[in-house]
């Protein structure tokens, strides 16, 4: 059974920096897409970064690129979430997701198959 467990979120004022955790389980995630979205109380899932597991490429939402990051270690079987320069716009609840080939539609939530429970990111102004 395909698991995805996030860590790493909390409250960090305005300018700071957050490292998310998704630490991965159940199967091997070679050719996997791997990808972060958030979502803020009222508003819909959004995408910010996806890798791909075996290649190691990644893209952003235009937005945010050039102050997160996305990478993976695969000894650990985990995907990182580097977040810096934190602003209040910034919280949300934030979710791994795991597609098990390249997406169709990777900025899309609705195109992947798996899902972690969230963790939330809330930045004091």
């Amino acid at each position: 059974q395909v698991q995805l467990v996030e860590s790493g979120g909390g409250l960090v004022q305005a300018g700071g920096s957050l490292r998310l955790s998704c630490a991965l389980s159940g199967r091997t995630f070679s050719g996997h897409t791997m990808a972060w979205f958030r979502q803020a109380p009222g508003k819909e899932r959004e995408f910010v970064a996806l890798i791909r597991w075996s290649g190691g490429t990644s893209d952003y939402a235009v937005s945010l690129k050039g102050r997160f990051t996305i990478s993976r270690d695969m000894a650990q079987n985990t995907v990182y979430l580097q977040m810096n320069s934190l602003k209040p716009e910034d919280t949300a609840v934030y979710y791994c997701a795991a597609h098990p080939r390249a997406p169709v539609r990777p900025a899309s939530a609705g195109a992947y198959n798996y899902w972690g429970q969230g963790t939330q990111v809330t930045v004091s102004s």
